[in-house]
């Protein structure tokens, strides 16, 4: 593949700058270029041709984001686990895939009934970057979301989808990363966002920072934008909320460069957040994990473009090659001003969930147009489209809600919890919102008061902790609409948490 290829010559050309920056250590391209090798060599020496998915265990160190490059430069995909998260998940992860063999740079592996490759120890050897020929539909990754079964659901993406997002970021005039730029790495590799903040810098030969696991991620992020002085940052926007008491102490203008997406940007902080960066282009950006991270932008300017639908700014327009459909519930197009479901078709739609023809009948769609069949993926996410070509948000059409950037199945929750509790009553997650105007997770039960601690310590045994519910409420009787179904609205008038 192109950007594969891109990827080795830019490693070549930039052998004596900056690649990375973890806690407060700084790697070259040519120590990059190093461990590359050496885990390519174990990959080469230990793992079958036929073997495409290998599992990865997340850690902020070099090695983990060289097993990534390893892995492409051998047509190979990465199946990545977070290592906090609880090992019955990454292991059904695992099981999902039929993974056999993981990547762990631990300083001793967990996952004992799997053939490890422990890349803290691997010897020396030659520098070869050259890539393996490669076919386009080979997997580059797979990423699992929440699922509403209690199945975390996998999305996998080709090296196909990741050339059609690497072809569009490309042909954007407005954007152009330089070997001089110190970019912002605040995601989890688990995390579909992660891809761009860490494939575009490689691409560019620019330097990443990362946030190193167990850090107050805001504070750090603060932290590097003062003393190294970031160029590009790459964020959800609920990390401004959280930075926004300290707005009056930040004045960064070597940034050029913010993009947001992940969650709802309002138009009250991003004026205030601009006012931080006197010199940088805001691009809010939109885009599934289904599409390859990114799918179109708006380019946020805080007196000449602020356009917004109840203060949350607009997601824009679709960016190269790709099309925007909002449609009814039968699929059909509707007219503009007129809000449905967003869908979205092009190069960078996922191939399907992971063994999972149920819900890829229901999310993804063909219709003709000017005699060519399109697919489309149906985001579940409610939008118009305006007299000028811009698409605004509204909502979800589902309960799926985000949290600290991560995308979660509300009916997940639900599941994990009523399985522990010997209680046969109904319990509602919910998004709730802090003062600072980040959503949090919210349990609502059906019940006089009862101890509830055992079913939350069950819960962190089956699911990361962004999705552990931080406030529990017990009421009586739960309201219910006119039609009879519960009244998720009223049932948050029941969560201050101010």
């Amino acid at each position: 593949m192109k950007f594969v290829t891109q990827l080795q010559e830019s490693i070549e050309k930039h052998f004596n700058e900056n690649v990375l920056c973890i806690n407060g250590v700084f790697y070259t391209y040519q120590d990059f270029a190093t461990e590359i090798s050496k885990i390519r060599f174990a990959i080469t020496s230990s793992i079958e041709e036929s073997e495409k998915l290998i599992g990865l265990v997340t850690n902020d160190d070099l090695q983990t984001y060289a097993s990534i490059i390893a892995l492409w430069l051998e047509g190979k995909a990465y199946v990545p686990v977070n290592p906090s998260s609880p090992i019955e998940r990454n292991t059904k992860v695992f099981e999902l895939t039929e993974t056999k063999y993981v990547i762990d740079s631990s300083e001793s592996s967990i996952y004992q009934d799997y053939q490890v490759i422990a890349t803290r120890t691997l010897k020396n050897t030659d520098i070869n970057l050259v890539p393996k020929e490669t076919s386009g539909d080979q997997l580059a990754y797979i990423l699992f979301t929440s699922g509403t079964t209690g199945l975390p659901k996998g999305v996998p993406i080709t090296f196909n989808n990741v050339q059609g997002l690497v072809n569009a970021i490309d042909a954007e005039p407005t954007f152009n990363l330089e070997s001089s730029d110190r970019c912002l790495q605040m995601f989890e590799l688990t995390f579909d966002f992660s891809v761009v903040t860490y494939l575009f810098p490689l691409l560019a030969g620019a330097c990443m920072y990362t946030i190193p696991k167990g850090a107050i991620k805001y504070f750090y992020i603060f932290k590097l934008i003062k003393e190294q002085r970031l160029t590009v940052l790459t964020m959800v926007p609920s990390i401004i909320n959280y930075l926004r008491p300290y707005f009056s102490e930040i004045n960064a203008p070597d940034v050029r460069y913010c993009s947001f997406g992940g969650g709802a940007l309002h138009h009250d902080i991003a004026k205030e957040w601009s006012d931080c960066l006197p010199n940088c282009k805001i691009f809010n950006y939109y885009g599934p994990t289904e599409f390859t991270v990114y799918s179109g932008f708006y380019p946020y300017h805080k007196e000449t473009a602020t356009k917004n639908h109840n203060g949350i700014i607009a997601i824009g327009t679709p960016q190269k090659d790709t099309r925007y459909l909002v449609v009814d519930e039968n699929n059909e197009e509707v007219q503009l001003e007129v809000t449905g479901e967003l869908c979205l078709g092009g190069p960078q739609i996922t191939p399907g969930y992971w063994k999972n023809d149920e819900k890829n009948a229901k999310s993804f769609f063909t219709r003709k147009e000017n005699g060519e069949e399109i697919r489309y993926y149906k985001t579940g996410d409610l939008c118009f489209k305006d007299q000028d070509g811009d698409f605004l948000y509204v909502g979800r059409a589902d309960f799926q809600v985000k949290i600290r950037g991560y995308r979660v199945e509300l009916a997940e929750i639900e599941f994990h919890a009523k399985a522990k509790s010997d209680k046969k009553v109904n319990m509602v997650a919910i998004d709730v919102y802090n003062k600072l105007g980040n959503a949090e997770l919210g349990l609502a039960i059906e019940s006089e008061e009862f101890e509830i601690d055992e079913v939350l310590e069950y819960m962190k045994t089956k699911m990361p902790d962004y999705m552990i519910p931080a406030h529990v409420r017990f009421i009586p009787e739960f309201p219910h609409s006119i039609n009879g179904k519960i009244n998720r609205k009223e049932l948050r008038t029941h969560f201050d948490i101010n």
